[in-house]
């Protein structure tokens, strides 16, 4: 018997499985476990899993394969690029520079607007209309022989005066509907110009810290496209590694709409990295055993928290199953425990077969 379990061991073809039956306490067990933890100390150690967030796609998070070790050298590393950039960003945009050119848009950006509105109002005068600015939109006011008048000024004008006043006005709120879409216009080049102005500042902060973590990973492409999308993440999220942080003494209840979409105001979320698999520690390949024949035991499964009465999970709550951690080794199953859960049973016919 010993012969053959050593010569059956050896059998590399994917889909091979060893079943060893006899009496019950003569040890097959444990003997089975000590051979194969002796052969597995010749078999390469597999490699690590790490889950990461899909950026086209949240409901499906990427998988990516690291050689033994470094998967834990990569979840330490995105967890350092988080607290260094969101350091950076707010100590590069705090820089008097950054200040002053964004003033410099803005001020550009009120020249060009009160010319429009002194244009707009060279063209309301000649129909008996002042126009005035003002926070929360323009009002217009009417024009009697030079003077601007007051509501009361107004009420006292005969009915034919009023009437005139009122045909005019048509023709005014057409000229400043005209003016407000110049205006709006402007507004949007001049947030574009800081949005872009900003962007390329905060670029070269960003690429610092990227390009140095990739130049580690030169030769994993998903790496590299991971990185780029968090890269493209936080230009696009960029006033919320700008604000200030929340107060940790608060205790404001949060949100619904943030327990939901973290990332709306913590994007960095999205660049933790789930250590599905660290196989740093090994000596060879796994040869896992256990007790415990649940489907989420041999399988994995996706884990949820309770958060104000709201059900919550993302990729980081993936956990593994024993198949998981014996990949690139053994796993030992019980025949009898394993035959009496029938959907495990053919679950894990399902796997072996893949």
């Amino acid at each position: 018997m010993i012969r053959n379990i050593y010569i059956i061991v050896n059998v590399d073809i994917k889909g091979y499985n060893l079943y060893i039956e006899g009496p019950n306490g003569v040890g097959k067990t444990m003997y089975t476990h000590r051979l194969l933890s002796e052969k597995a100390k010749e078999k390469p150690i597999p490699d690590d899993w790490v889950y990461v967030y899909n950026f086209d796609n949240p409901n499906e998070p990427v998988a990516i394969s690291f050689t033994a070790g470094e998967g834990i050298i990569f979840k330490k590393q995105m967890e350092d690029f988080v607290k260094d950039i969101r350091k950076e960003l707010k100590k590069t945009f705090n820089n008097k520079d950054f200040d002053k050119e964004k003033k410099m848009i803005k001020a550009d950006y009120e020249e060009k607007k009160e010319a429009l509105i002194e244009k707009l109002n060279k063209k309301t005068m000649m129909q008996g209309f002042k126009v005035e600015a003002t926070d929360s939109g323009f009002y217009m006011k009417p024009v009697l022989d030079g003077k601007v008048l007051e509501e009361e000024e107004f009420d006292r004008l005969d009915d034919e005066m009023k009437r005139d006043f009122e045909d005019r006005s048509v023709l005014v709120q057409e000229q400043i509907f005209q003016a407000l879409a110049e205006i709006k216009a402007i507004e949007r080049q001049a947030e574009k110009k800081i949005d872009e102005w900003q962007s390329n500042i905060a670029l070269m902060t960003i690429n610092v810290h990227v390009n140095s973590i990739k130049a580690n990973y030169k030769r994993n492409k998903k790496v590299g496209v991971y990185l780029d999308n968090v890269k493209k993440d936080i230009l696009k999220n960029i006033s919320c590694f700008l604000a200030p942080d929340p107060d940790p003494k608060s205790t404001a209840p949060v949100p619904m709409q943030q327990l939901q979409k973290p990332e709306l105001k913590e994007p960095w979320l999205n660049y933790r990295v789930n250590l599905f698999i660290d196989n740093s520690k090994r000596e060879g390949a796994p040869v896992i055993m256990d007790t415990n024949y649940s489907y989420y035991n041999i399988f994995g499964g996706l884990e949820y928290e309770n958060q104000y009465g709201t059900l919550k999970t993302d990729y980081m709550m993936i956990k593994p199953g024993l198949l998981h951690q014996a990949n690139g080794g053994y796993v030992i199953f019980q025949a009898r425990d394993i035959l009496s859960n029938a959907l495990c049973y053919e679950t894990l016919k399902k796997a072996l077969k893949i």
